[in-house]
């Protein structure tokens, strides 16, 4: 079978799909016109095997091989930002103050287009491909939600890609072992005690606790933790006090942790650095700590190999980049979090002949067109030699 040719044969295809998605954009949790337009699209191809999930917009779709085998997952997330789009395309979003500023209108027509491909040729493969259109990716829940719905229930792989604009296209990137770091959630309540600012002995200053128990969590990064693991702490937002002239009584503060390592470790340390630090100066903090992702680490060397040589084998030996881990974060993570293998990879937007970059998330973002084709190619790829070479 030819993959190369068949993605291009649906080149126009995908576009004029990526196109549309993305007039249409919705946000998380919100995808049910999206996921009623991708099952049209489905059934149009003469896929019937379609199942909706009843408790999220999310979907399933399975292309059934003509010989025995194993299930290989192809996934797509389907939501989009509370962005107003300023690209000026003639294509820009329709739907106000919401845009596919991640690409995920990229990642449905690429999976759209690999199921075209795919369907094509599904007489000549040993095992079946699963269609994942997952949505809620941008909250961190959208797969456990499918999950929870046995949206997983018999697959044997799953493989993701992404978008990327800070490098040039047409290049392709599956790292080798850390590829993107956990986003986890912390608010931390301090409780002090208000008093007038003229009489701080009368109380017990809540943004003054709030500041040591910032600095000293800089030091748990430079200090307490190994540094040679990637650990970012970050506190976005500190609310306290009500009057300028009065001790604030209260504060909270809001952060995220981003680091490669697994289990409670910087949850713990963290935990014991807030409440010791607040009761240094006889206040109290509370920290509610949320996991809303894990890191995405490639580390199945079975699956590593199948993905880069597909790149390679369809595009040459220049497509296949090495790039560095990201902390940024992506809950594509969660379906792996039971043991199923996954690999994960980024296909470049950026042409290297613009003036400008914008990355994934800006209102200006949007994507050279032509890599759509060969990001559909690459997953066809992918799924037709991990069924091949697990063939029982």
């Amino acid at each position: 079978m030819d993959i190369k040719a068949l993605a291009d044969k649906y080149n126009d295809y995908i576009i004029e799909r990526r196109r549309y998605y993305h007039t249409c954009p919705e946000l998380s949790n919100e995808e049910k016109e999206t996921r009623a337009s991708l099952h049209k699209d489905l059934e149009a191809m003469g896929i019937t095997d379609i199942k909706e999930m009843e408790h999220c917009y999310g979907m399933i779709a399975t292309i059934h091989g003509g010989k025995p085998g194993k299930t290989v997952a192809l996934r797509a997330d389907i939501d989009a930002l509370p962005v107003k789009e300023e690209t000026g395309q003639p294509f820009a979003s329709k739907n106000e103050g919401k845009m596919h500023a991640c690409g995920h209108d990229n990642h449905m027509a690429m999976l759209l287009g690999t199921a075209k491909i795919l369907n094509d040729v599904k007489d000549e493969l040993t095992g079946d491909v699963r269609l994942v259109f997952q949505p809620a990716e941008e909250v961190g829940t959208g797969a456990l939600d499918m999950m929870k719905e046995h949206a997983m229930d018999g697959v044997s792989a799953i493989y993701g890609v992404h978008v990327w604009g800070a490098y040039d296209a047409p290049r392709i990137a599956f790292p080798i072992g850390n590829s993107m770091a956990c986003c986890h959630k912390f608010v931390i309540e301090v409780e002090g005690k208000s008093s007038h600012a003229s009489a701080p002995h009368n109380g017990i200053d809540a943004v003054m606790v709030s500041s040591s128990i910032l600095q000293s969590i800089q030091q748990l990064v430079s200090r307490m933790n190994d540094p040679l693991n990637p650990l970012v702490i970050t506190v976005g937002t500190v609310n306290a006090g009500n009057r300028w002239n009065v001790l604030a009584g209260h504060a909270t503060l809001e952060g995220t942790v981003r680091t490669f390592l697994k289990g409670t470790q910087v949850e713990d340390e963290l935990r014991k650095l807030v409440e010791c630090t607040a009761a240094a100066f006889g206040a109290k903090a509370t920290m509610t700590y949320t996991y809303m992702t894990e890191p995405v680490i490639n580390d199945n060397e079975q699956l590593n190999r199948i993905a880069r040589e597909a790149v390679t084998k369809l595009y040459g030996k220049d497509t296949l980049i090495e790039i560095p881990p990201m902390m940024g974060s992506e809950d594509f993570s969660w379906f792996g979090k039971d043991g199923l293998p996954y690999i994960y990879g980024f296909v470049a937007s950026h042409n290297k002949d613009w003036d400008y970059m914008y990355s994934n998330h800006h209102e200006k973002y949007d994507v050279v067109e032509d890599i759509l084709h060969r990001g559909a190619a690459v997953a066809a790829q992918f799924a037709v030699d991990y069924l091949t070479e697990t063939a029982q």
